[in-house]
This record gives C-alpha cells, structure tokens and sequence, in this order.
C-alpha cells in the first residue's frame, strides 16, 4: 500500500459518519429552495412584497438599494459548495470544515425561517431570527480563526460563504430592526435622518470590530468586509439615486463602506507583518 492510499484512507476513517454530512447538504438544498421561494419562484410572494411592502427597498432610510440583494447569488453558491465539500470523505476531515458545519446548516436553516416569518408579516420576529444568524455565523468565524486556513478550499469553501453571509447579514439585521421599528411607530419612510446616520456609523464600528478580530484569517475578514461594505453603499446608493432620498444618510453610508474596507486592509496586513515576525 503506498503511503498516499494510506492517507486517503487517515482521512477516510476521520470524516464525520455519512448521515451528519447528508444532513448538513439537505439543510444547504432547503435553504436555497427557500430562498428561491422567498424571490417568488415557484409562485412565492417577492420578499420586498411582504408584509404590505414593508422589507421594500423604498420602505426605511436604511433600506438597501434592489440591486443590493444580487449578493445572495454568490453567498448560496458559496454554501452550495461548502455542502458538497463536507459531504465529500476526502474534504470532510479537514479541521475547519469540522469546525463550522453545524454552524453554518444552522445559519442556513434560520435563513429559510426569516423567509417564512417575513412572508407571514411577523416584522419583529424576523428580527430575532437575523440577530440568531450573526450570533450563529459569528461563532462560526471566530472558530475559523483557530486553526489557519491551509489552501485554497478552506478560502473558498469555507470562508468566503462564512464571510459574505455574516458581513451582509448584519447589514440586513439593521435594516430589518429599523423597519420593524419604523412600523411599529407609524413614522414616514423619510424620517429619522440623524438617527438612520448614526445607526450607519454604528454599523461600520461593528464590522471594523469583527475584521479585526478575524484578520488572523484574511479571505475571512475580508469577505465579511466585502458584504457589509456592499451592503452600506447600496444603502447610500438608495438615499442618493431613490427613494427616500436623503443625502446625508447618503453620504454617510458610502463613507463608512469605504473605511470599512480600508480598515481591513490595514487590519490585515497588520496580522501578516506579525506573523512574519513571529516566523
């Protein structure tokens, strides 16, 4: 027996039983089905239809721009492959695979819960089931910055899926509160400028906390900056080119995507400098 069948065979006994990870790829596959519903395929209702138009994108000051919501394209996608990736005997041993994969089928499930609660009009339960997505895929990343990533599954597999769903789901955590809000007062699309302003800045110092943190893991940091700066510049996309229109929010959610991004760049190639002088 040659030393690679040997070990093919390590990894083979030290994968997870064949029923979690069937499990964990049926959870990806009712969450993306759900998702499809949630756009209406399949007859659904368009989730910017429900609850009387209130997750619209003209519904909040805080409302992202339509285009906005193209990034689920890529966060299913990413999760697609993660499913398929810790299913499979070869991959499904590796450390940061193992690490994440209940997490993430959690996260997943949740999502296809927002979907049915936001159908059903329930505005605030909505947004408790997105507080328990970033509370769940914040786990997740901070598990991840444990063992370092060793190529290019781990980047692609597991931290930009990770990344992009826990930088734009806190985005949407916001949004989602501010409608609730906003429905539960009564109050016009257009108001509260100074205050949507200072939940934006309190956004960003969120996201340059998370970045910091997880900086140790890169593709990680920055595929959690990615979103939620994309996230931020729909927004101010949305106050400066629709409607409501309001171009101090405006202004100031394409700055805060914009320091976002440069502070994890600078967080990032801090954690390199060290590690370098560490080696």
């Amino acid at each position: 027996m040659t030393q690679s069948t040997t070990a093919e065979l390590d990894i083979e006994r030290s994968a997870p039983a064949l029923a979690p990870r069937l499990v964990v790829a049926a959870g990806a596959l009712v969450a993306i089905v759900g998702a499809a519903w949630g756009a209406g395929a399949f007859g659904g209702t368009p989730i910017e239809e429900a609850a009387d138009g209130a997750l619209a994108a003209d519904a909040t000051l805080l409302a992202p721009a339509t285009p906005a919501f193209g990034i689920w394209t890529p966060i299913y996608l990413g999760l697609a492959v993660f499913a398929v990736v810790q299913a499979l005997p070869a991959t499904a041993a590796l450390p940061r695979v193992r690490a994440v994969a209940w997490h993430l089928l959690a996260a997943m499930l949740l999502n296809a819960a927002w979907i049915a609660v936001a159908q059903a009009g329930l505005l605030w339960a909505s947004v408790g089931v997105l507080i328990a997505i970033v509370a769940t895929l914040s786990w997740a990343a901070v598990r991840l910055t444990r063992p370092a990533p060793r190529g290019w599954i781990d980047a692609v597999a597991v931290d930009v899926p990770t990344g992009l769903y826990l930088g734009w789901a806190s985005v949407a955590t916001v949004a989602n509160l501010t409608t609730a809000g906003a429905v539960q007062l009564g109050a016009a699309p257009e108001d509260g400028t100074y205050l949507a302003t200072a939940v934006v800045a309190a956004v960003a110092l969120l996201v340059i906390a998370m970045v910091r943190d997880l900086a140790t893991a890169p593709v990680l940091a920055w595929a959690v900056a990615g979103a939620a700066a994309w996230g931020l510049a729909w927004i101010g996309d949305g106050r400066l080119r629709g409607e409501p229109a309001d171009a101090i929010v405006g202004w100031a959610a394409l700055g805060a995507a914009g320091i976002v991004l440069l502070a994890v760049a600078i967080a990032t190639a801090v954690a390199a400098f060290r590690a370098r002088r560490r080696a």
